[in-house]
């Protein structure tokens, strides 16, 4: 069975902290590329970060760089997401995605991943 399991989001002050944990299990450890989407009410779904398991490479959206970071912990089989310095803006729900890659680098791409999380509600106010 694939699947991801999102936790950690919750509601914050601007300019708070949040941890967001992506438990991997199943066929979906196998997936190279892990990434962190997000989607606010009436927008589209964007990336947020992503990170290769394999070679360890990361990137950010602009919008996040030096605010958050994505991380794992191969023990735990888990995939984290660690935002800072908070902003209404980042209010939106967080979706952990994976897929499979052969060689080259990972996807900004939704539809190239084909394993996704319930999603987990980050609201942060101002």
């Amino acid at each position: 069975q694939v699947r991801l399991v999102e936790s950690g989001g919750g509601s914050v002050q601007a300019g708070g902290s949040l941890t967001l944990s992506c438990v991997v299990s199943g066929t979906a450890s196998r997936r190279d590329c892990m990434a962190w989407f997000r989607q606010a009410p009436r927008q589209k779904r964007e990336g947020v970060a992503y990170f290769h398991r394999g070679s360890n490479t990361k990137e950010y959206d602009a919008s996040v760089e030096s605010r958050f970071t994505i991380s794992q912990d191969s023990a735990k089989s888990t995939v984290y997401l660690q935002m800072t310095s908070l902003t209404p803006d980042d209010s939106a729900t967080y979706y952990c995605a994976a897929y499979e890659i052969e060689r080259g680098t990972c996807s900004w791409s939704d539809l190239l991943y084909d394993v996704w999380g319930q999603g987990t509600q980050v609201t942060v106010s101002s």
